[in-house]
């Protein structure tokens, strides 16, 4: 397989809206999985609209016929099937509302796992280019404001419809007339609640992107680190007001969406409310210039079907701007479902049984965009099975970069990284995650326990297993004399322990997972020298018998390597053992003099 051009393109976080059709059409994919039992509400909903609309027509032959001729059988028949009704149209009601909800909920689930699943997918540098706060408020805030519409809205809708269409047919069944009044102002209203969805969709993006704006606040400010931060920088107050100001904007923001087009809304529904009165009006007006008589049963039931007739109407309408206003959501949820994933697995990937641990990097070339420069240039290095690499150079030379490119956290954008002969993107990711362990400097625990932590690694592994691996990390002894042993929780990002305790941990880690490839990111440049050294100690266990890569910031770490290259803006300056490299007195003699004046006296 040939990767001669570039593959890593910055995905477009920032899409431009999309049409609406498409919108609503891929709204409604998302449904297609149910439509089984969307069909079952749908029938549901049906039944129940027709048995709602027999009520008046029960109700007409009470009024006509059964009072006053006197005939107690039958009146007691309608009345029985006016009871019969009500029972009828409340069981389906609950019945329709369980299985809506249910479909509601899967397909919430369907949208939450899709967009974790995706940004799961994504390169490292989305995540250096967006906040945290902002990735959890699309997951929380933006499918979470959708729930009513997409676990209630499209029973409401379907329910409203098919009330609206069987009220009218009832109400032209009983008096085209009367119904031409009561529809008069109907197309007025439907325009009115579109100008009122259209506006409340605007604020509605500006208050989920106002709602994403406070959780990264929060999410930055309350973590142990922002805490501390905060509270050494005496800017606790300052960041307290910082949030009032932010949750005030959301404050207008919040009211604005409930007051818009509230009064226009509140004509329609005093219109409506008023339909009855203008109804018994025109009969009455009708009656004394001379026109068609209405009898008394007739001109209740009508009256009952128009007022039946104004609870869907206005719900159909409250339910388009509800549509209108989600769309908002819906737009920032396609964003993150449509990132371009620029690491992916190949249609045929290669999956490999033993890996040796050979490691080469072929004419390597890599920038993160294409407005700047690149950051590595015409690199070419081997490493053999087994054998070490150690990368030194200067702050920004691109030593951390060269060390993302193997477990493919970015790719290449020229040349190409080799594992065992095979293009690290030719691989399957279960074969890259197997062959490549990686210790950073920057240890990510979870707040869960120090078991729960090292399993991470390996899911089914015993706890002889997770001994072994602390006790070559030479962290076993620590752990086992806490209170609560390796089922002590390690707090937010581990912060209940220390710098090198957390370094040992992550190694442990590693261990466990017994990766023939090794990456070492500057793994103990921020350390202590004496804790260094019992860290450097566990990481000599985890280095022996493994392919391993050094990125050095402190030289006293590598001078054992096989290989030690100088990286100077991007390119290799140059290479040796440290032995050859001191005798040539250049770039990393320089760098080993300066380590040596920088290291404290004992």
């Amino acid at each position: 397989m040939r990767h001669d051009e570039p593959t890593w393109t910055p995905p477009a976080t920032t899409p431009g809206e999309e049409p609406q059709p498409r919108q609503l059409r891929r709204i409604l994919r998302l449904f297609r999985p149910y439509r089984g039992r969307l069909a079952i509400v749908g029938l549901l909903v049906c039944a129940a609209s027709l048995v709602s609309v027999a009520t008046p027509f029960l109700l007409k032959e009470i009024l006509d016929t059964a009072l006053p001729q006197g005939r107690t059988g039958l009146l007691s028949l309608l009345a029985l099937g006016m009871i019969l009704s009500a029972v009828v149209t409340s069981v389906f009601g609950v019945l329709q509302t369980l299985i809506s909800t249910s479909v509601g909920q899967r397909v919430m689930h369907d949208l939450r796992t899709a967009v974790y699943g995706r940004l799961q997918s994504m390169s490292l540098a989305f995540f250096t280019r967006t906040r945290t706060g902002e990735v959890q408020s699309r997951i929380a805030n933006d499918i979470g404001g959708m729930q009513a519409t997409v676990t209630s809205t499209a029973t409401s809708l379907v329910s409203n419809l098919t009330s609206v269409i069987a009220t009218v047919v009832a109400m032209l069944a009983l008096d085209w007339r009367l119904t031409v009044v009561s529809l008069l102002l109907l197309p007025v209203f439907v325009w009115i609640s579109r100008r009122v969805g259209r506006e409340r969709k605007k604020i509605a993006t500006q208050r989920q992107k106002q709602m994403a704006a406070m959780a990264a606040t929060v999410t930055e400010s309350l973590s142990v680190s922002g805490i501390v931060l905060g509270r050494t920088m005496g800017r606790a107050d300052s960041l307290t007001r910082s949030f009032a100001d932010e949750s005030e904007r959301l404050v207008d923001l919040e009211i604005r969406s409930s007051m818009a087009g509230r009064w226009r809304m509140a004509v329609i529904s005093i219109v409506m409310a008023a339909m009855p009165a203008v109804i018994y009006w025109s009969a009455g007006l009708a009656f004394q210039m001379g026109g068609p008589t209405v009898s008394i049963g007739t001109l209740v039931a009508f009256v009952s079907l128009q007022q039946g007739l104004f609870r869907p109407t206005v719900s159909l309408l409250s339910t388009g701007v509800q549509i209108q206003t989600s769309l908002a959501l819906f737009q920032r949820i396609f964003e993150y479902l449509d990132l371009t994933v620029d690491i992916t697995e190949p249609e045929k990937p290669v999956r490999l049984g033993a890996i040796k641990g050979e490691v080469r990097f072929e004419d390597v070339e890599f920038h993160y965009d294409e407005k700047s420069g690149p950051t590595l240039q015409g690199i070419d290095i081997a490493i053999r099975p087994g054998g070490s690499l150690a990368v030194v150079g200067a702050t920004g030379s691109g030593k951390s970069t060269l060390s993302h490119l193997v477990p493919r956290l970015y790719d290449v954008t020229g040349g190409r990284v080799t594992l065992d002969g095979v293009d690290v993107r030719d691989l399957d990711f279960d074969t890259l995650a197997r062959a490549v362990g990686v210790v950073s400097q920057e240890t990510y625990l979870f707040h869960a326990s120090v078991a729960d932590n090292l399993r991470f690694a390996k899911p089914d592994a015993t706890d002889a297993e997770l001994m072994a691996a602390a006790r070559a990390a030479q962290i076993h002894d620590h752990i086992a004399s806490l209170p609560d042993g390796y089922d002590t929780v390690v707090g937010e990002r581990g912060h209940r322990f220390s710098g090198g305790e957390k370094q040992r941990l992550a190694i442990a880690r590693t261990i466990l997972r017994d990766p023939p490839v090794l990456i070492l990111d500057e793994a103990t440049s921020a350390l202590d020298t004496r804790t260094e050294r019992a860290v450097q100690e566990a990481i000599d266990a985890l280095s022996a018998d493994r392919t391993t890569l050094t990125i050095a910031h402190r030289l006293s770490t590598v001078r054992g390597a096989d290989q030690i290259v100088v990286l100077d803006a991007g390119r290799v300056a140059e290479r040796g053992t440290h032995e050859e490299l001191m005798a040539r007195d250049g770039r990393y003699a320089a760098l080993v003099r300066r380590d040596a004046q920088l290291e404290p006296t004992p």
